[in-house]
């Protein structure tokens, strides 16, 4: 790739993937979570493939709620990149058009290669080719998309139907994208060469922006806003809340690929997956002799072809087949390997009826660490947390309760109206009701500790930030 000017990868991490409920919510989706068997989430194996020669710094689209364990997660693995906040979720397009308005002012006429986080590659050279092929063409005008060669009839992605227009390096023109089809049609369209559309684009911002400004002018126009008017907030930039609330919700295929005379599909097989539902997740996975995916404290017996997650409790499957089955803290998923997908009208029903394990964990991430709930009732609350070196809690008051603070591994450094004191492991703070008082982990490991509340009222809404080095108000 070293013939071509570096590709600027644009990578769209905001989604919420819930059809992988209950470990993927709206809290931390499924993006973030530790999910491939290198230890790394889906966003950051996506990042570790377009970074070193060949690409320029990486832009990263996601969401304010995002924005702390997206920079904590490159800083993991050793990555610098643009982290862009949209004030709110608005598809593919409107990503795209921010991305490439900035790639557009980074340098004129970049390459730039649009990337969903969710998505697993187990061919990593072969995506390497894919890609060069891919920006050449685009190169010379053209807006490219990776269509991946089906090895079945699948009727959860959509297909691209290549033209026999030949635009060199293996590339064609595009016929005709086509939505999720039934079984029946897709075994047609394998036979007739479709492809299915992985999502993943390469193009010069120079064509994208003038194919945005012909397609979609209202989307362009508020990028061009939305960015002309962001502002920087720690390290990240935060596009403008009413330009960007001015564009249409509407992903790129409906705004420009479906319109566009300039697009083109390059045919690829390079492992892909975009880890959709948990029999997709399963698909790509090693299994044992009896085609079982276990991770976790996972026993199974007579049990075949299925995928059994477990985060904490021992869980147990006897005489299955073809079923699905994840235990998080919380709540527990089983269902058959065919009705997986389904998963997604399951988690709607859930939140219809209220039901918080439908969005959120019960371990919250924060800039800081972590807390999780371990238990609560009439006038307490439990939980563990976790504060990572360095990390330091607000400067805040309660107004309803007084808190309890157990020191169980390493040093808390505690400030309770101006004055400041260190416990150790097995040492305890009190923090009596309306003081002022922040936490704080001065030292190099992971500061734990059981935080017991106790008063009229625990919610999280009861807390008076006085000062925060976050940023949060």
């Amino acid at each position: 790739m070293t013939q071509l000017p570096p590709i600027v990868p644009i990578i769209m991490a905001g989604g919420a993937g819930s059809r992988l409920w209950p470990v993927s919510r709206d809290t931390m989706p499924k993006q973030f979570i530790e999910l491939l068997d290198a230890g790394l989430s889906a966003f950051q194996a996506t990042v570790r493939r377009v970074v070193g020669e060949g690409f320029g710094r990486p832009i990263v689209v996601t969401n304010n709620d995002f924005r702390f364990i997206t920079a904590e997660q490159l800083a993991r693995i050793g990555v610098e990149a643009e982290i862009v906040l949209e004030p709110e979720r608005r598809d593919s397009a409107p990503a795209v058009a921010v991305g490439a308005v900035l790639a557009e002012r980074q340098l004129a006429g970049s390459l730039c290669l649009l990337l969903a986080s969710d998505h697993v590659i187990t061919d990593e050279p072969g995506f390497r080719r894919a890609i060069e092929k891919a920006a050449r063409v685009a190169a010379t005008g053209r807006i490219m998309t990776l269509g991946i060669r089906p090895d079945h009839p699948s009727t959860a992605y959509g297909y691209i139907h290549p033209s026999d227009d030949d635009l060199g390096e293996g590339a064609r023109s595009i016929e005709r994208f086509v939505e999720k089809p039934d079984r029946a049609t897709a075994e047609g369209y394998i036979a007739e060469g479709y492809v299915w559309n992985s999502g993943n684009f390469a193009f010069s911002t120079e064509i994208m922006l003038e194919e945005l400004k012909t397609h979609a002018p209202n989307v362009l126009s508020a990028a061009r806003e939305a960015v002309e008017k962001a502002t920087r907030d720690l390290d990240f930039v935060r596009l403008d809340a009413a330009a960007f609330a001015a564009s249409p919700t509407i992903s790129i295929d409906y705004a420009v690929m479906e319109k566009t005379k300039v697009g083109g599909v390059v045919a690829a097989d390079f492992g892909w997956s975009d880890i959709g539902s948990w029999d997709s997740l399963y698909a790509v996975k090693p299994k044992d002799e009896d085609g079982n995916r276990l991770e976790g404290d996972v026993v199974a017996l007579d049990t075949k072809n299925s995928f059994v997650r477990s985060e904490e409790a021992l869980t147990t499957v006897v005489g299955l087949d073809d079923v699905v089955v994840v235990t998080t803290h919380d709540a527990v998923l089983v269902s058959s390997m065919k009705a997986a997908p389904k998963v997604k009208t399951l988690v709607a029903e859930l939140k219809k009826s209220g039901r918080r394990e439908a969005g959120e964990h019960l371990r919250m991430h924060r800039p800081w660490g972590w807390y999780q709930r371990i238990d609560i009732g009439d006038r307490f609350q439990v939980k563990h947390i976790c504060v990572k070196p360095g990390g330091r809690l607000s400067l805040q008051r309660h107004h309803h309760r007084a808190e309890h603070w157990v020191v169980v591994h390493g040093t808390a450094e505690v400030t309770i109206d101006g004055e400041v004191k260190f416990y150790h492991e097995n040492e305890a703070a009190y923090l009596p009701i309306g003081c002022v008082h922040r936490l704080h982990n001065p030292g190099k490991i992971d500061l734990k500790l059981i935080e017991v509340q106790v008063g009229s009222y625990t919610g999280e809404d009861d807390i008076v930030r006085i000062e925060d080095i976050y940023a949060r108000g």
